[in-house]
């Protein structure tokens, strides 16, 4: 059924109605590249889910010339799959059926697999950004253990993020 939903989504949504920018970076550098990206399109509201700390993010867009009532500052996400999960019931609020993605682009493979399953589900498209960054490309281990924990969630309502050890999944 998510092909479904997302052929949907992608119909009545053709273009993009929000950002959704992943933290997990402790030097900005999602959130800056989001600021800049923002700029052509000054209609979109911002969600940056678990960045840097208050402050520095709100500086981050400010400085860029991008207002406080655009950003959504969601700091409830513990790892990648909460990332999405926590901000599921702002975007079907908000009737968002299509999203740009941001993320490091080490970290877009397993972000893209978790977004496919849990917005997908949710009848949410998305186009993926990625920054540009230095980091390896991350192992297929977390992409699988993640895209297990979204299954979790669209059948269950729980993430399973109690039950892993402490990893830290930007």
């Amino acid at each position: 059924m998510i092909p479904v939903h997302v052929a949907i989504a992608l119909y009545q949504a053709p273009q993009p109605q929000a950002i959704l920018t992943l933290g997990g970076e402790s030097l900005g550098e999602r959130e800056a590249f989001t600021a800049e990206f923002a700029h052509w399109y000054p209609s979109l509201k911002i969600w940056v889910s678990s960045g840097v700390v208050p402050s520095e993010a709100r500086k981050i867009f400010r400085d860029a010339g991008i207002s406080d009532r655009r950003l959504h500052l969601d700091y409830r996400a513990v790892d990648t799959v909460t990332n999405f999960t926590t901000l599921v019931p702002d975007f079907k609020q908000y009737k968002i059926q299509h999203l740009y993605l941001i993320t490091s682009n080490y970290h877009m493979p397993r972000a893209k697999a978790i977004a496919t399953l849990i917005l997908g589900s949710q009848g949410i498209a998305f186009t993926p950004l990625s920054v540009p960054s230095n980091h390896p490309k991350e192992s297929f281990l977390p992409i699988i253990r993640d895209i297990a924990r979204s299954l979790l969630w669209i059948f269950t309502g729980h993430t399973g993020a109690s039950l892993k050890p402490a990893v830290n999944s930007p």
